[in-house]
């Protein structure tokens, strides 16, 4: 993952990613009652990214907590399907791996809004410094994470603000 190499990593089990994080609603079943309590527990503790900005140390083991909230919003509280939840926790471990990784900062901000047939993700940090799409080779053993962003979101960009930019991605959803 982006801005997280040489970390610890989820290793790939053959199921969905969202279920490796051990939340509810990645199997298109109803989730358990320990499952939704768990996830209702992240958004408590953690607080509710739809509300406000969330604040999370710069550290690798925040994008875990990312992955975390994101997959409790989508999932619980918007009903994005498993597929669709699955690829935006993916695509948040990468913005937050690269906040992490390149800006030097000791916090960043993560932001979800939601509006008709779409939801964009923010991820804050205080750089101005922009993130750059750049070519991927086939043998590259990083440097994939906005070519992830840029093929499995609708739209994506950075945005540059006073002290700082906000890096963000739009997916569109079918309105239940």
């Amino acid at each position: 993952m982006a801005g997280l190499e040489g970390m610890e990593q989820p290793q790939p089990r053959g199921d969905s990613a969202a279920a490796r994080w051990a939340l509810p609603g990645t199997d298109g079943e109803r989730a358990p009652a320990a499952a939704v309590e768990s996830a209702s527990r992240v958004l408590e503790l953690v607080g509710d990214p739809t509300l406000g900005e969330v604040r999370l140390p710069s550290r690798p083991v925040s994008a875990g907590t990312a992955r975390r909230l994101t997959q409790a919003v989508l999932s619980m509280k918007w009903s994005v399907s498993p597929q669709q939840t699955e690829h935006a926790v993916l695509l948040v471990s990468e913005l937050v791996g690269n906040a992490v990784r390149h800006t030097g900062a000791r916090t960043f901000g993560l932001r979800m809004y939601r509006r008709r047939g779409w939801f964009r993700i923010e991820v804050r940090d205080p750089s101005r410094g922009l993130p750059c799409l750049m070519p991927v080779h086939e043998m590259d053993i990083s440097g994939r994470g906005l070519f992830l962003v840029d093929k499995l979101s609708d739209r994506w960009g950075a945005d540059l603000l006073p002290h700082g930019k906000t890096t963000w991605f739009e997916m569109r959803v079918t309105d239940r």
